[in-house]
């Protein structure tokens, strides 16, 4: 996850809770797309239409998915987010993220 190839970046930012979450979406030759983001410390609700998989390149943090309890990832870990779900997430540190969706 380092380097991404022949893609197109949209150069507007993805800008949420006042700035303290954002990212760029990455559009692959297939119509695929991911978020390459950051987000600052601090407690934030996400809702995902698709379902996600959250790569943590670094920092730490905690997450609550649906029905689970929290749950501890830091920088190489991932966590996956069902589709049409909603999840909390508590960053202690600032947090380097790539997002991919699932249809």
């Amino acid at each position: 996850m380092s380097q991404f190839d022949n893609v197109s970046v949209t150069t507007n930012a993805n800008v949420y809770f006042d700035g303290k979450v954002t990212s760029r979406t990455v559009t692959f030759a297939d119509g695929t797309h991911k978020t390459l983001g950051i987000m600052m410390p601090g407690d934030y609700e996400f809702a995902a239409s698709d379902q996600e998989l959250m790569e943590i390149s670094s920092g730490e943090l905690d997450v609550l998915l649906p029905n689970a309890d929290w749950v501890s990832i830091k920088g190489g870990e991932s966590f996956e987010v069902p589709a049409n779900s909603s999840f909390k997430v508590k960053a202690s540190t600032v947090i380097d993220y790539c997002c991919s969706y699932f249809k």
